[in-house]
């Protein structure tokens, strides 16, 4: 069993999970992050640390439709090892529903260097 991000990070982006995962498995989007399945060591630390309840194991129904996208662009965006601020507009965003159809960025967020 792996962990995944959900939908519920878009535009949160909340970070939280970031400064508690041991094995640096976050990879930042522009408006979201994913975890590396290959990379979770399935602690279940960061799960409860989203303010957002972004994070679900694997295992959970509404985590189905998020493991391959976790898997696909935690392969394309850079990893994420520390805690960054969010969105100043985090938690407006955080009870939205449909964030994905409407929301959802493709694009990579910023590396460690602050280059895309």
């Amino acid at each position: 069993m792996t962990y995944v991000v959900t939908d519920k990070c878009i535009r949160c982006k909340f970070m939280d999970c970031v400064s508690v995962c041991p094995v640096d498995c976050f990879y930042e989007g522009e408006n979201m992050l994913v975890i590396n399945p290959d990379a979770c060591i399935d602690c279940g630390v960061c799960e409860p640390e989203c303010p957002a309840a972004a994070i679900a194991a694997d295992s959970a129904p509404e985590a189905a439709p998020w493991i391959a996208l976790n898997a696909e662009y935690a392969a394309r965006w850079p990893n994420i090892a520390e805690k960054k601020e969010p969105p100043a507009d985090a938690t407006q965003w955080m009870d939205v529903d449909g964030k994905f159809e409407s929301a959802f960025s493709a694009a990579p967020g910023q590396s460690a260097s602050g280059v895309a």
